[in-house]
């Protein structure tokens, strides 16, 4: 079978995560996201014994689980399968050329009744920049190339659940607000955090000033706070879903009710018309 051209540039990836484990910065989208995963964990009855984490910051993931088994995040995920009955993928669904392919390896790394647990970067991250860009190298070179990488709706995020083969799939997301005194301090954090561009299609010559001076610009005239400092969103997704078990709840077959719905809530049924 021939593979079909892919989005991300994973040698690229790499670099940018080496340099960003090198600038040493605050990888503050990591520690939200690991917030968001402890709730959910908190709010599950049950003690895991065998987790393993996939992300590509190993060593801030590391400290925060110890003892779990860390994996990177390659398109070829080393799990073993049925042998952990958690798996987190950290902060890394967004750079994956197939995420569902990346969800079905989870599910059959767990064990029966199993949990999987993804918090990604959403669709509305970087709304702004991505509009900044967008309007200033439409005005500068008169085409669009990809800079800032397509991310998941809410909504599509969740079908990869059920698309994965998980059950009593959820999804849902937060987003958040960092503000910035300029565009280069904005991507200095995304550069610390390894998040910079790595699409296959990107531009690979270096960027004229110009255009960055556009889009600052842009990002200012649209978005700017009344401290004309530059605000940035960042949603990130939560999914979770459970390796299929016989003892989960399972939906009743239609037809099978024993009471009637009117007589619970103590009203008349009514028949619609035909």
């Amino acid at each position: 079978m021939t593979q079909g051209p892919l989005l991300f540039d994973r040698d690229a990836l790499t670099r940018h995560r080496i340099r960003a484990a090198a600038i040493g910065g605050d990888p503050f989208l990591h520690r939200a996201a690991l917030d968001e995963v402890q709730d959910r964990l908190s709010m599950v009855k049950r003690s895991f014994t065998a987790p393993a984490i996939v992300t590509g910051l190993p060593e801030f993931w590391r400290g925060a689980f110890p003892g779990a088994a860390i994996v990177g995040d390659d398109d070829t995920l080393a799990l073993e399968p049925g042998s952990h009955d958690l798996v987190i993928h950290a902060m890394a669904l967004h750079w994956a050329n197939d995420p569902v392919g990346q969800i079905i390896q989870c599910r059959r790394a767990l064990v029966p009744d199993g949990l999987f647990l993804c918090v990604s970067p959403g669709g509305r991250t970087l709304a702004e920049l991505r509009h900044a860009l967008t309007l200033a190298e439409s005005d500068i070179t008169g085409g669009l190339s990809p800079r800032v990488a397509p991310m998941a709706e809410l909504r599509e995020a969740g079908a990869l659940l059920q698309r994965a083969g998980l059950a009593l799939p959820v999804a849902d997301a937060v987003s958040l607000t960092a503000e910035y005194r300029d565009l280069p301090h904005l991507m200095h954090d995304l550069r610390a955090m390894g998040e910079t561009g790595a699409m296959a299609g990107r531009p690979r010559h270096p960027t004229r000033r110009a255009l960055f001076a556009r889009a600052e610009s842009v990002y200012r005239a649209g978005f700017a706070t009344e401290a004309n400092r530059l605000p940035a969103t960042f949603e990130l997704i939560c999914l979770t879903g459970w390796a299929p078990d016989a003892s989960q709840p399972q939906p009743l077959r239609p037809g099978s009710a024993q009471a009637r719905l009117a007589d619970a809530l103590n009203s008349t049924e009514t028949r619609l018309p035909d």
